[in-house]
């Protein structure tokens, strides 16, 4: 039995706190746990930071937290660190883990804290964010650091870890403050865990979004146009009408109507929702003449919920109307640090599939149901599995508490009662209401948060929304929020890293590939194209002056489903010689049979 901590009132507590206090808990094995992994990448960070500073004896300590993939630690050292010294750092992590020196916890306050750490702006930099008189410092060997905890007993526990990149951090995240190396870590229980991961992430970079996007020329980012704002080429804008289109009828079969709000709103309205407050330093504002000596301020929409709240606004609502559904591809703009940018998956401007459900509290279970069966068959189509979470309260937030228990308490038992099972995550909730998240996990095992349900009874409040009952009664309506994809651009983004590339045929770019032995074959090519597009598929003709086993291999290279070769017998015979790509095979059909082969696989789906 390896016992490295133990779980105590919900709180994982180290095996020294534990025997000062007198405490007896659950024990908590070394294994792949999320509460196991908690203590030992935090001690894994602890054994880098004390690598570090014996391989560079002037370096100086920020923060060294775990995170969702692994741990890092923010550093500043006179030395320059590149990609090349991780394996020297490593080897001395290894060499320090063979010593197993305990790991020491021992507290001293504050006043004496600044005092030891005089010298070490980094470290009066972190004391400035505790709020307590106390504060306590681990030490392992001649390393020590300021923390909170928890940790192994001794660094003999670490075995198998992988130091995975290095980057630049601004201090405290901040841009206004100097740069720091970052130095990202990640850690298992055993072996083999290790490896695994390490061949998911090897698989992952073989499929990552922006390389793929690239090779099948689906979206472009240029630095005059702007960093976080995508251009999408021909080929990813069919992708994406094609998504577009499968989830507006969708929306429309289940009652939702189409609406569409300005993308500028005057900042009065974002100060009444709370997003000016609460929101403001991810907005952009702008200011706009209204006369000659009056400028008003407007903000640039980051979320589409105040352009709806007005839409519902417009006509007086009855119980009778009610649940009512509204749905947008609203475009929003929000700030994001530049270091924060990826691909598609962060963005400073992106399109949300979102809506908005205005019903009675009485409506709020079946309307939750509902948008989680579509959510199921979405993500179902795409071959993801999901993961629920419900997301509580978080820390800045608008409305009172009672408020708060009444929505977190409706989407609990929306949960429950309908055996629905989920984790909750405190503190994660929209600033405005709780929310329920969707999970998703990817044919080579990565979690991508997608869609989201929010239950929200602040902003109907503070707009003062309201619907007249049976007897007449004015009554505030309940909202719920939604987004299912998430965003088009992330959703493109994790779609492409899960097929890398290979797209089923009912939402490909380009359905076919035609490709004419020779210029005498070029008219018929062009008539299947366009009978193709009158049933709604996409196809591309591969007539350049290249061999036609470049063309081909062209054409397998921009991954399309299928391909098909058109010769002096095709001509003569209306007949289509198919390579599939999915199927890997070769076959002939009739050209009717080909049409209607090609009809039904892109209308396969139906959300």
């Amino acid at each position: 039995m390896n016992t490295i901590a133990l779980k105590y009132n919900d709180e994982i507590v180290d095996l020294q706190t534990a025997k000062a206090l007198g405490i007896e808990g659950q024990a908590i094995e070394l294994d792949n746990s999320k509460d196991s992994l908690e203590v030992l990448r935090h001690s894994t960070a602890h054994l880098m930071a004390q690598a570090i500073k014996s391989l560079y004896p002037d370096a100086e300590f920020y923060v060294g937290p775990v995170v969702k993939e692994g741990f890092y630690y923010d550093f500043k050292t006179s030395a320059t660190i590149g990609e090349s010294d991780l394996k020297t750092i490593e080897k001395e992590m290894l060499n320090l883990a063979k010593k197993k020196t305990e790991i020491e916890k021992y507290d001293i306050s504050m006043d004496e804290a600044k005092i030891k750490f005089a010298n070490d702006h980094l470290k009066l930099a972190v004391l400035q964010n505790i709020p307590s008189n106390t504060v306590s410092i681990y030490k392992q060997g001649d390393f020590e650091d300021l923390c909170r905890g928890p940790h192994l007993p001794n660094i003999g526990f670490i075995r198998y870890f992988k130091l995975m990149k290095i980057a630049g951090a601004y201090l405290g995240g901040d841009s206004k403050n100097e740069m720091l190396t970052r130095i990202y870590g990640i850690a298992f229980a055993d072996k083999e865990s290790l490896k695994n991961y390490l061949d998911m992430m090897a698989e992952a970079e073989k499929r990552d979004h922006r390389k793929v996007g690239a090779e099948m020329n689906l979206f472009a980012f240029r630095e005059e146009v702007g960093s976080g704002f995508a251009l999408w080429l021909p080929a990813g804008a069919r992708l994406r009408s094609r998504l577009e289109q499968l989830l507006f009828k969708a929306h429309r079969k289940r009652g939702y109507e189409p609406v569409r709000g300005p993308e500028m709103l005057k900042s009065d309205l974002w100060k009444v929702s709370g997003h000016y407050q609460n929101y403001g330093e991810n907005m952009y504002f702008t200011h706009i003449e209204e006369s000659e000596d009056k400028h008003i301020e407007f903000g640039i929409k980051p979320m589409n919920c105040v352009g709806h709240i007005k839409v519902y606004e417009h006509e007086l609502r009855s119980y009778r109307d009610l649940p009512l559904k509204f749905f947008e591809y609203g475009v929003v703009h929000r700030h994001e640090m530049t270091g924060a940018l990826h691909g598609l998956f962060r963005v400073r401007e992106f399109t949300q599939d979102d809506a908005h459900i205005f019903c009675t509290m009485g409506q709020v279970e079946e309307q939750i149901l509902e948008v989680l069966d579509f959510v199921d068959k979405i993500m179902k189509t795409f071959e993801f599995t999901y993961d629920m979470k419900l997301s509580t309260r978080p820390d800045k937030a608008v409305g009172n508490t009672e408020v708060w228990d009444i929505a977190e308490g409706a989407l609990k038992n929306a949960l429950e009662r309908n055996n629905m099972p989920f984790e909750i995550e405190a503190g994660d909730g929209a600033f405005y209401g709780p929310k329920i998240d969707i999970k998703i996990t990817d044919a080579i095992g990565r979690e991508w948060q997608c869609g989201t349900v929010q239950l929200d009874l602040n902003l109907p409040s503070r707009f003062e929304l309201e619907y007249n009952g049976e007897g007449n009664e004015k009554i505030q309506p309940v909202m719920i929020h939604r987004a299912i994809l998430g965003s088009f651009e992330r959703f493109v983004g994790i779609l492409t890293e899960h097929y890398a590339g290979e797209f089923p045929m009912f939402v490909a770019p380009t359905q076919v590939a035609i490709v004419p032995i020779a210029e005498t074959h070029n008219a018929y090519a062009k008539e299947l194209a366009d009978k193709l597009l009158d049933i709604g598929a996409d196809s591309e003709i591969y007539s350049k002056n290249e061999s036609l086993n470049k063309r081909i291999r062209t054409a397998e290279k921009a991954r399309v489903p299928m391909i098909i070769v058109l010769g002096d017998e095709e001509v003569a015979n209306k007949t289509i010689a198919i390579r599939d790509r999915r199927t890997r095979e070769q076959y002939n059909l009739s050209e009717k049979e080909f049409i209607s082969l090609i009809q039904t696989k892109i209308n396969e789906v139906n959300f």
